[in-house]
């Protein structure tokens, strides 16, 4: 379940530029099963008006922002351990977090759906890699 509530404009003693509009958003989060209720509260600002803000479009925003992190921040996570990587120089970090983008975007191009399953099989088979790439291996 998810609840907004909106103001009309944004208070005046947010000091953010730009801000037209603020919104808290409660959802109400279960395990699976439905079990252990929990309530979050999202809070949040817009430059946008309140005629192209409207509370349904607050809602779209927001449940886009966690599709995105659904599909990407967590895989990267989760599946990468990006959390973990010790690569702190340089552009080394970013070099590495677009690597593992391109990964993503490669398998789920194949049509994975399991992220995690894709790179065992990848690891355990590199021809398969090398397909994904458009190469082939010589010999």
């Amino acid at each position: 379940m998810r609840r907004i509530w909106a103001a009309e404009n944004a208070p005046e003693y947010i000091d953010f530029p730009h801000a037209a509009r603020a919104f808290r958003i409660e959802t109400i989060v279960t395990d699976l099963d439905g079990s252990n209720p929990k309530s979050e509260i999202h809070l949040g600002l817009t430059s946008l008006s309140r005629e192209r803000a409207t509370r349904a479009r607050l809602l779209e925003f927001h449940r886009g922002h966690w599709a995105i992190e659904n599909k990407v921040h967590w895989v990267r996570d989760v599946t990468f351990d990006e959390d973990r990587s010790r690569i702190r120089t340089g552009a080394g970090a970013q070099t590495m977090a677009a690597l593992r983008n391109v990964a993503l975007n490669l398998l789920r191009a194949a049509g994975v759906k399991n992220i995690a399953a894709g790179t065992r099989h990848c690891a355990r088979h590199p021809e398969s890699t090398l397909a994904l790439l458009g190469l082939r291996a010589a010999g």
